[in-house]
């Protein structure tokens, strides 16, 4: 039998109160919390839980990815395999599954809900009402992950409503995804069956859905920040918000993960149990997962920290089990396997030429914002040369092109985007959300096509070409999303292409995060699909020229 104690002023979020005492844990299982005159000087604490995650977004493997986090007292994530869905469908599922189990690592995946997000772009897989319902009879899927297509909500949408039905009768509960969503619209879709949202971006919104009874996912990834402009609900309605950062690049994954949000809120002078509450004890109690919240009979999933002022991870445990101690990772790399789905051929430059219509045009410009997965709509006048639209760097209005993935041949869409601030080259990727197919940004058309022809020739990955000929690649070969490489490597290969990138002229914090978010159509205002630019707020396709 494996009986081991830990000592240390232990954390009871349920009576709210620090006291010195030992826990004993035998076979995973806490047996008995004492209360003890003395106890070690540390801080025993549940472990922390990512409450909406896809694990594809840190470019790692499951395996992989879980050997980083719980360096940061992350014990378990609710993770949403929609990215791999989009690009493999069921097989990508399953794959995310089969690979989780090679790990401790607590991941409780969803079944996707929008595969594709929209009929206006081109996905590797479909998944029906039919599909989602099966998914949901798997006990290895624990609810239905983000439900985008809110239009689809509130009109009643036969598919759509299918799906959150199936839901229910699988007694499962159904996030959301509704950004700008306020007043009514925000109080019928919560009605709807919708527990949960991560794309609030103002406090107002976020109360809204409160209101309506919705739990508020406060956000912070990569791209999207949310946190200073949600952290006041800790405050106002502890018993509504959980942590979450939908998407986490590698090198932002080495530097930490839920403990910066759970760090950064101490220091603001939040009620430190209305914190740990959102971290591990929330998205246990929601989606009631099997996840131990520092109780007798629990499974003893619990981080040991040095105070409460610095939170550094002195020991993580799961299911008993010491899997990081003092910054080491003691999980073990695992080889995997790969799978893909990548049909594209090489493009010819004169693919990415837009020809004027008109001799003065004015043009729509998609407008990046950072830290903002919403873009603007512009109309700004566009620069022509030789009978052709073209990037114009002097006002930072470069050429924007999707290529679909899945195809041979299919042709390429082209618009234009501002805020990207490119003064030379181009930079390419295959991780574009929802349908994955291959987005590039760049100053000049031969730059655009030898990015994108590294990433044909490797079947997938991110890519920088500072000219035509000059091009650095990272391949990520399982589903042009994830790399089979360990964390540490993956994280130093993208810092490197992300250093090469920003060498281009760039100011964005993270070009490749931000670049991947600009195909996303349910995001508005407005984005570029593989079809053509794209309108998210009247949800239709529209003209680069006006």
């Amino acid at each position: 039998m494996n009986i081991f104690s830990v000592s240390g002023k232990i954390i009871d979020l349920f009576g709210r109160r620090i006291f010195p005492g030992e826990i004993v844990v035998n076979n995973g299982i806490i047996t008995s919390i004492t209360e003890t005159d003395k106890a070690a000087d540390q801080y025993i604490l549940p472990g922390f839980i990512d409450a909406h995650i896809h694990i594809e977004s840190s470019m790692l493997t499951p395996v992989a990815f879980a050997r980083i986090a719980v360096i940061h007292g992350t014990v378990a994530t609710v993770s949403d395999p929609h990215e791999i869905a989009n690009v493999n469908g069921l097989q990508g599922i399953q794959y995310m599954i089969d690979n989780s189990k090679l790990s401790p690592f607590k991941f409780f995946f969803g079944a996707p809900s929008c595969v594709p997000a929209t009929g206006f772009e081109t996905a590797g897989a479909s998944l029906d009402s039919k599909a989602v319902d099966k998914l949901l009879q798997n006990p290895d899927i624990w609810y239905l992950s983000e439900m985008m297509n809110y239009p689809g909500v509130l009109h009643n949408d036969p598919e759509v409503i299918a799906k959150i039905d199936a839901a229910k009768r699988a007694g499962k509960p159904v996030d959301g995804h509704a950004p700008g969503l306020r007043g009514m619209d925000a109080a019928n879709y919560a009605a709807a069956g919708i527990s949960t949202d991560h794309e609030c971006f103002t406090l107002d919104e976020a109360l809204d859905k409160i209101k309506a009874g919705m739990h508020i996912l406060i956000r912070e990834g990569s791209a999207a920040k949310n946190y200073d402009a949600l952290a006041s609900l800790l405050k106002l309605y502890p018993e509504k918000v959980m942590f979450c950062s939908d998407d986490k690049h590698p090198d932002a994954l080495v530097l930490g993960h839920i403990n910066e949000l759970v760090k950064r809120s101490i220091t603001r002078g939040y009620d430190l149990y209305s914190i740990l509450r959102a971290a591990s004890i929330n998205p246990v109690m929601h989606y009631k997962l099997p996840v131990g919240m520092l109780r007798v009979n629990d499974p003893a999933d619990f981080i040991v920290v040095n105070n409460l002022e610095d939170l550094d991870i002195l020991q993580t445990y799961i299911n008993g089990q010491l899997v990081a101690e003092k910054g080491k990772t003691l999980l073990p790399k695992i080889p995997v396997t790969v799978i893909n789905n990548f049909k594209a051929g090489r493009k010819e430059v004169a693919a990415f030429r837009i020809k004027a219509k008109a001799a003065n045009p004015m043009i729509r410009v998609i407008e990046a914002v950072e830290g903002q997965l919403v873009t603007n709509q512009l109309q700004l006048p566009g620069k022509t040369t030789d009978g052709c639209l073209v990037s114009d760097t002097t006002n930072d209005i470069l050429k924007i092109a999707v290529i679909n993935r899945y195809e041979n041949d299919a042709p390429v869409a082209v618009a234009f985007i501002k805020n990207f601030g490119l003064k030379y080259g181009a930079i390419a990727s295959t991780v574009g959300h929802d349908c994955h197919n291959i987005i590039a940004v760049g100053v000049d058309d031969a730059s655009i096509c030898a990015a994108v022809n590294a990433l044909i020739d490797c079947k997938g990955g991110i890519a920088v070409a500072k000219k035509e000929n000059e091009v650095a690649s990272m391949p990520l070969p399982i589903g042009g999303l994830m790399s089979a490489g360990d964390g540490d490597e993956v994280a130093a290969a993208y810092t490197e292409i992300d250093k090469i990138a920003k060498e281009l002229g760039t100011t964005l914090h993270g070009p490749f995060m931000t670049l991947s978010f600009m195909a996303l159509l349910v995001i508005p205002a407005l984005k570029l699909s593989d079809k053509g630019l794209f309108d998210g707020s009247k949800f239709e396709f529209t003209t680069v020229e006006v």
